[in-house]
C-alpha cells in the first residue's frame, strides 16, 4: 500500500495552465511500493482538471521544482472513453514513456482523495492502456505490458565500467521506463 507523507498536499493555491486558471490545484507526494514512510519510491502527482493538456513547458517546470524522479499528470477524459484518465510522466528534466511508481502514485490519491475503488485506466501517450486495481483494503495492483528484451549491440562504454565483456545486453524499445 502506498504512503502518503504527512505533508500531503504540498500546494493549494492558483496556477496558470495555459490560458486557464486553475484555483485550488494540490501537487502530491506520495512513496510507492511500501507501506511506511521514507522508504519505497517517492512520486509527485497533479491531478488536472478535465480539459486540453497544460502546455509541456508548464508541466516540465512543475516537475522540476517537486524534484521527485517523477511526476505524473493525470487528467480525467469523458465517460465512455476507453480509460478513465489520460498520464502523463516529467521527470525534473524530460518526459518518460512509462513510470510505475508515479502511476501506483496516481492511483493511490484517486483511491484517498476521491474514494475511487476498483479498476482505474490510464491512457499513456506510448505504453497503450494501463490499468491499475484499488481495493477496499488499501492495496493497489498494476496491470502493465509487458517490455520483451531483444538483444541490442554493447552500447559504448559499458565494458570499461564493468570491467569485463557482457555474455549479452537486452534493450525493451522505447518504453524508457523509470
Amino acid at each position: 500500500m502506498p504512503v502518503t507523507r504527512p505533508l500531503t498536499p504540498i500546494g493549494l493555491g492558483t496556477a496558470t495552465i495555459g490560458t486557464a486558471t486553475v484555483r485550488g490545484m494540490r501537487l502530491h507526494v506520495v512513496t510507492a511500493f511500501t507501506d511506511r514512510p521514507f522508504a519505497g519510491n517517492t512520486a509527485g502527482v497533479c491531478l488536472l482538471p478535465a480539459g486540453p493538456w497544460p502546455q509541456d513547458a508548464w508541466m516540465q517546470r512543475v516537475a522540476a521544482e517537486m524534484n521527485h524522479s517523477e511526476t505524473a499528470f493525470a487528467l480525467p477524459l469523458p465517460a465512455g472513453d476507453e480509460a478513465d484518465w489520460a498520464i502523463r510522466w516529467f521527470a525534473p528534466l524530460v518526459e518518460t514513456n512509462l513510470c510505475g511508481d508515479a502511476t501506483l502514485a496516481t492511483a493511490h490519491v484517486l483511491r484517498t482523495e476521491h474514494d475511487v475503488l476498483g479498476a482505474v485506466r490510464f491512457a499513456s501517450r506510448h505504453s497503450g492502456t494501463l490499468v491499475t486495481h484499488a481495493g477496499a483494503s488499501g492495496g493497489i495492483t498494476l496491470d502493465f505490458p509487458a517490455a520483451p528484451g531483444t538483444e541490442v549491440p554493447v552500447p559504448d562504454g559499458l565494458v570499461d565500467v564493468l570491467g569485463t565483456e557482457p555474455e549479452a545486453t537486452y534493450g525493451t524499445g522505447a518504453l524508457g521506463t523509470c
